[in-house]
């Protein structure tokens, strides 16, 4: 007989939903985990990682440069796909004269 434990996977929805839960809750965390099925030091380590992002989060200053950023990549993939459409009529126009 093996020792391995069954693990369970959870979607990040879930997972997001049984934090909010969590920390709006009146009742312990322990309490929680158990009415969702969950276990309370797993549901403690998606809580400590919920805090952790959310101080990271980064104010204006930095969407701003992400706004510039995701700017900077259409502008890098529009060029990428006119110089890929170049390249594909090219490979068909030497195609067709080779034959």
């Amino acid at each position: 007989m093996s020792n391995q434990k069954k693990q369970n996977h959870y979607t990040s929805e879930f997972k997001e939903s049984a934090v909010k839960l969590a920390i709006e809750s009146d009742q312990p965390v322990s309490v929680t985990a158990e009415e969702l099925g969950v276990n309370k030091h797993t549901l403690h380590t998606w809580i400590n990682k919920y805090r952790g992002h959310q101080f990271q989060k980064a104010g204006p200053v930095a969407e701003e440069h992400l706004y510039d950023e995701l700017k900077g990549l259409r502008k890098e993939n529009k060029c990428l796909t006119e110089e890929r459409d170049i390249l594909k009529k090219a490979t068909a126009y030497f195609a067709k004269e080779s034959s």
